[in-house]
C-alpha cells in the first residue's frame, strides 16, 4: 500500500525531473541566443573581413576573427582561379595573402553596400603615405548573420 510518503516521494521525484529538462531547454536556449548574439550585419562583416582577417598581421587575432565572422562551411573565391573552402583554408590562404606585403593597410573608398544577404565594398592598399598598390571589390554572400562565401575583385585603380 502507497503511504503518504511514497506519495510525498513521488511529487518531489516530479519536480526534479521537471527542473532537470527544464534546465537542459534553458541551456539549449542560452546557446542559440549566443550563436544569435554572434551574428554581424553586411557592413561590419565586410569592414571586418577587410581589417581583421586580410589586413592582420597576427596569426591568433586573424583565427579568432575567422571564427567570429565566417561559416564553419565558407568559402573564399580570388580571381587567379583559387577557391578555399573551410575557415582553416580561409586563415592558411590569407595568411600567405598576408605575408606578401605586412606593412600595407586596406583602406575602403567607399561606403560598404548591402543588397539582401550579399554586400561589397571597394577597396585600395598600400603603405601608409604612398599611393595605393593595389586595388579591389570584396563581395559577400551572408548566411545567419556570418559570411558563407565571399568574391575577390582585383580593380583598376582609381
Amino acid at each position: 500500500m502507497i503511504g503518504k510518503s511514497d506519495t510525498l516521494l513521488t511529487i518531489v521525484a516530479g519536480i526534479l525531473i521537471a527542473t532537470v529538462m527544464l534546465s537542459d531547454k534553458t541551456l539549449c536556449q542560452t546557446k542559440a541566443q549566443r550563436k544569435q548574439a554572434m551574428s554581424f550585419n553586411i557592413p561590419t562583416l565586410l569592414t571586418r573581413n577587410l581589417h581583421d582577417v586580410f589586413g592582420e598581421n597576427d596569426p591568433a587575432r586573424r583565427r579568432a576573427a575567422i571564427d567570429e565572422i565566417f561559416t564553419e562551411d565558407c568559402v573564399f573565391y580570388e580571381p587567379n582561379g583559387g577557391a578555399y573552402h573551410g575557415r582553416d583554408e580561409i586563415a592558411r590562404i590569407a595568411g600567405v595573402i598576408r605575408a606578401t606585403h605586412t606593412d600595407f593597410r586596406y583602406q575602403p573608398i567607399a561606403e560598404p553596400e548591402e543588397l539582401g544577404n550579399a554586400g561589397r565594398v571597394k577597396w585600395v592598399e598600400g603603405r601608409s603615405g604612398e599611393a595605393p598598390a593595389v586595388a579591389g571589390t570584396d563581395f559577400i554572400i551572408a548566411r545567419d548573420g556570418r559570411i558563407a562565401a565571399v568574391y575577390l575583385f582585383f580593380d583598376k585603380l582609381p
